[in-house]
């Protein structure tokens, strides 16, 4: 099997009639949308691991918090990997060890291991995505990217968006090992499959190692994504002595990397990306949405099992339809992309979910699960015309050379923005059900705790619907992006 693809003469492979692109598709997606599907997989069974070891709250968190961790640190240097080897032997690479994290995970003897475990499928994971991302914008000329990142769209949040249903149901039937072993065939017949299809679509150049960057990356983002996730863990919240600590770390650590990289001929993660207008939106646009996201996907079930008094599962099942038309719509809203350009799309969409985020800021403890079914809806469809167009229209404006560092800026923000997402919402929702709370005459009676929370809610999507806003000012801005010649020129002009 070669590792490279002859003749050069086409540009993209997609235009090379003696290149299959669609198994090389299909071995990235297949790979992606189970890794991707592990990472809310284990979230329902929290509790469960919390008996079966005999552990506590925070202790079993960090199967969260840790996979996010280490996202957090390797995505970063996604680009550098990109550069370093072949698409073929960082695909085969990357899944391997999810697959042998995985295995770990599925044997665990100890809460100790099954955590070592789950640490080694986010190493796998968090590259997974930059090096897809990449991939596809090698393959497939701009004017036909929307539909195929329609279809990575479709894995980014359909398979996150049904893990927790799915695995209610593995959860009570099979048991909690079954996560993670029903999950291993499909991780080796994506590498089977991988080695057969896959072959190489990116150049290796080998750039120089800058060790200082890695550092400074792994403290910088690993603080920030440490720090957001432990705000929980403490009555102290952000005042929390380590909170404060990562956070400060962490910043610092963010400041002196993006430095460094303005710095290098040679980045590990080249911020020039934020030259591009389109990339910069895009960049603005995606932390908007994926903001908006985590307001419904963490706060929504929170309310649906409190004053709405619904069971875990029946909460999951609410929330399915709009997971499944998310996943349906995506490949649509990318072809819709390729023919109209970005504004078509965004500028409806973004309306549609500026109205919808006011509407949820109006719950209240008696508001039927229809409304809630309804409003779901209509969050994770304009989600699927706003998030993956914007993504596509900023990387559309890079140079070919800057294709793994604008993915890699991207897949980062995921989960920093995750995390940030969580601990910022579940704070505001917290804070203001304690005000209510204390305000209140009688602050343990569960119909006082349930308006309190309800306060919470309200707060927390009123602030999704100012920063849905924003979304809406930034549609109105958007054009269609033409990619930038930039590579053609002399390499000494380039740095």
């Amino acid at each position: 099997m070669q590792d490279t693809v002859e003749p050069k003469k086409y540009e993209y492979l997609a235009d090379n009639p003696n290149v299959k692109v669609i198994p090389i598709m299909l071995s990235l997606i297949i790979g992606a949308f189970f890794a991707i599907l592990n990472e809310t997989l284990l979230n329902i069974a929290l509790i469960t691991l919390m008996d079966e070891f005999s552990i506590s709250l925070p202790t079993v968190q960090w199967m969260a918090t840790g996979f996010m961790l280490v996202m957090a640190i390797v995505i970063p240097i996604s680009a550098l990997l990109l550069q370093w080897f072949t698409t073929r032997q960082l695909f085969l690479g990357t899944m391997t060890v999810f697959t042998i994290g995985t295995i770990v995970s599925a044997s665990a003897p100890t809460f100790s291991i099954l955590l070592v475990g789950r640490l080694i499928q986010a190493v796998g994971t968090g590259l997974l995505m930059p090096i897809i991302f990449n991939v596809f914008l090698l393959i497939y000329p701009p004017e036909r990217r929307g539909k195929v990142m329609g279809l990575i769209g479709l894995v980014i949040m359909f398979a996150p968006a049904i893990g927790p249903t799915l695995s209610g149901v593995i959860v009570e039937y099979f048991g909690w090992r079954y996560l993670f072993i029903l999950v291993i065939p499909f991780a080796l017949f994506s590498i089977a499959f991988g080695y057969k299809h896959l072959v190489n679509v990116s150049e290796v150049t080998k750039p120089k190692i800058d060790v200082i960057s890695l550092v400074l990356s792994t403290l910088g983002f690993g603080g920030i994504v440490y720090g957001f996730s432990s705000v929980g863990e403490s009555a102290d919240g952000f005042a929390s002595v380590n909170v404060l600590s990562a956070l400060i770390v962490g910043v610092i650590g963010v400041v002196l990397f993006v430095l460094r990289q303005l710095k290098l001929d040679e980045p590990v993660m080249d911020l020039r990306v934020f030259r591009y207008p389109m990339y910069t939106h895009a960049v603005l646009m995606f932390l908007i949405i994926i903001m908006a996201m985590f307001a419904s996907e963490i706060i929504l079930p929170i309310y649906m099992q409190g004053p709405l008094a619904l069971t875990a599962a029946t909460a999951g099942l609410v929330l399915l339809p709009g997971s499944i038309l998310n996943g349906a719509m995506s490949p649509f809203m990318g072809a819709l992309f390729d023919k109209f350009g970005p504004r078509v799309l965004m500028i409806p969409a973004t309306i549609v979910l500026s109205g919808t985020m006011f509407m949820m800021s109006r719950l209240t403890v008696d508001t039927p699960v229809l409304v809630v079914v309804i409003g779901y809806i209509l969050i994770m469809l304009t989600v699927s015309a706003i998030m993956m167009p914007a993504e596509t229209n900023g990387l559309n404006q890079l140079p070919k050379r800057l294709y793994p560092h604008g993915t890699a800026v991207m897949s980062t923000l995921q989960p920093v923005g995750g995390a940030i997402g969580v601990s910022v919402f579940i704070s505001i929702l917290n804070a203001r059900q304690m005000k209510v709370l204390e305000g209140s005459a009688t602050p343990e009676d569960p119909m006082t705790i349930d308006f309190a929370m309800v306060a919470g809610v309200e707060l927390v999507y009123f602030i999704a619907f100012l920063m849905s806003i924003v979304a809406v000012v930034l549609a109105f801005l958007v054009y269609r992006a033409k990619p930038e010649v930039e590579e053609e020129l002399p390499s000494e002009q380039v740095k």
